[in-house]
């Protein structure tokens, strides 16, 4: 028997290691500008890159979905001074974020022991559809998971209901029976709360919604009551 029978997981900072994240986007801005022969620092680039894909999700109205590869396709075109077509250069983007991503430490370990215990898991997660399939299949942990709720598929971001609501529809268990893990208190902690899904904090900001706390993936086997 586990204390719950769904876990809802989060992606980047608790399955994804997000530091990997800006080594690629780093590493791939660099071989950009060799490819393109662009007579400008790889640290100048790099802030472009940053300050263009930061706007773009700045920018959204509220909790509308706004597509992380359109942001990076505007950052591409600011880097380079011109309008570079998608299969320029995403294949390059996708080749070098899959050099660098990495998961977090546990993340594969817990999903599957999760999965052998008949914990019912799906990803709640603000990403594109198809990178965040990328991503979870890249991290091994995809064949784990029981179903995957993007913002591009509810057509909103987190803390919306209607990113919880979707996730509770396909899933066999109640919110009542389910734990939350994510990084980000607003998003993830209240935003799970306010559903009646029990939120477990992996590095999030500490506040009311809080139930649990844990420093490694690992640490929701025991919050679950998946015995070691």
């Amino acid at each position: 028997m586990t204390d719950y029978d769904a876990v809802f997981w989060d992606v980047g900072g608790v399955l994804l290691d997000v530091s990997s994240v800006r080594e690629a986007h780093a590493a791939f801005v660099e071989r950009l500008l060799a490819e393109n022969d662009i007579d400008a620092t790889a640290d100048e680039s790099l802030d472009v890159w940053r300050n263009v894909v930061g706007r773009h999700f700045r920018e959204r109205d509220g909790t509308e979905f706004r597509s992380a590869r359109t942001a990076y396709g505007l950052a591409v075109d600011e880097v380079l001074a011109r309008d570079v077509p998608e299969d320029e250069w995403f294949p390059l983007f996708r080749a070098t974020v899959r050099e660098h991503l990495r998961p977090n430490p546990g993340a594969r370990e817990v999903t599957a022991r999760l999965a052998d215990a008949g914990v019912y898991q799906g990803i709640v997660s603000d990403a594109d559809a198809d990178e965040g399939e990328f991503i979870l299949e890249h991290l091994e942990v995809r064949e784990h998971v029981d179903d995957v709720t993007t913002s591009e598929a509810v057509g909103r971001t987190k803390p919306d209901l209607a990113m919880f609501e979707a996730a509770l529809e396909k899933s066999p268990i109640p919110a009542e029976g389910t734990v939350m893990v994510g990084d980000r208190y607003e998003h993830d902690m209240a935003g799970a709360a306010r559903h009646g899904i029990h939120p477990v904090s992996h590095g999030a900001e500490d506040g009311s919604a809080v139930e649990y706390v844990v420093d490694d993936p690992r640490g929701v086997l025991a919050v679950v009551g998946v015995d070691d």
